[in-house]
């Protein structure tokens, strides 16, 4: 009989143990516990803890109250202006009601993600390429408040959403290529000719204030001749300038006076010219072939004149 009833006792306490760990459930600080008894939601939200729960009739679902990172898979699309793209994203969210997460939807991992991948297709065909490209943050917001109507009712608030890559076929690359190649070019052309513009305006002046002064040409054109030759490859070829001729002309007198005139040329110079004169040799003219031919002429004319007187 003892050793029945100690048996039973063992039994019994050994039950007692499974209907304790049973009963006793332990929900982490991240944690929330609902409760299903018989099926029906029991009003409280079981907290971090110990809990207790009767073992065959109640159920307990705990849910995670963490944020979730949820990657959304990339997804073709269209945009507005007709450019095929394929984009992904990824989300963050969190449960803030464990019972509607658990009694509105079945999953509301899945249901969020595939709620996911159809607003991103419906942003994509709303949208331009080049939101795509600089105007990301415009396109988040969008998506959130997409997102954050329908999650509300499931307990699942929408706590960011971010685009994070934009896949673009290879011909829309080359062509965004050649186009911001093109850009650049007229930037640099633009700039060029602004600063041909300013230099020649500069050259104008330069040119104005060296008409006044002849010699800062001559400056001017001894700095290029040193600034060529200390590259010491290529032959200088020099031409006399016509100002420094023009300069010299003007330094020059027209006439030599008396004073600065030469020995040589003083010895030279017949002190009396009527003896120049008068010690000159005559000079005797010689007629040439043609006058000796119309002398006879001449002749006969002029006896046939005094005839007549």
């Amino acid at each position: 009989m003892t050793q029945e009833l100690i048996t039973l006792l063992a039994l019994a306490a050994s039950g007692a143990a499974l209907y304790a760990a049973a009963a006793v459930k332990v929900v982490k600080q991240y944690e929330r516990g609902v409760v299903l008894r018989f099926g029906r939601l029991r009003g409280r939200v079981r907290n971090p803890g110990l809990n207790v729960i009767i073992p065959g009739v109640d159920r307990m679902r705990k849910v995670n109250m963490q944020i979730v990172t949820m990657p959304v898979p990339a997804q073709d699309g269209i945009t507005r202006d007709n450019v095929t793209v394929r984009v992904d994203a990824v989300i963050y969210f969190k449960v803030v009601d464990p019972a509607d997460a658990i009694i509105r939807v079945e999953d509301y991992r899945f249901a969020v993600s595939q709620m996911a991948q159809t607003s991103l297709r419906s942003i994509l065909g709303k949208s331009e390429l080049d939101d795509l490209l600089s105007n990301r943050e415009k396109l988040n917001q969008g998506l959130e408040l997409m997102m954050d109507s329908p999650a509300v009712e499931w307990g699942v608030t929408i706590d960011r959403v971010e685009i994070k890559d934009v896949s673009l076929p290879e011909t829309m690359k080359r062509s965004m290529a050649r186009q911001a190649e093109a850009d650049r070019e007229r930037r640099a052309r633009v700039i060029n000719a602004d600063a041909e513009l300013q230099a020649s305006k500069k050259l104008a002046e330069a040119a104005g204030a060296m008409a006044d002064q002849p010699a800062a040409l001559q400056l001017r054109l001894l700095q290029t001749v040193v600034a060529v030759a200390a590259e010491k490859n290529s032959t200088l070829v020099l031409p006399f300038p016509v100002e420094l001729l023009r300069f010299l002309d003007r330094a020059t007198p027209t006439t030599l006076s008396d004073q600065h005139a030469t020995p040589q040329a003083q010895a030279l110079t017949p002190a009396h010219p009527e003896r120049q004169k008068e010690s000159a040799p005559e000079v005797r003219h010689v007629p040439d072939q043609a006058e000796l031919r119309t002398a006879p002429s001449s002749q006969h004319s002029m006896a046939s004149a005094k005839r007549g007187s």
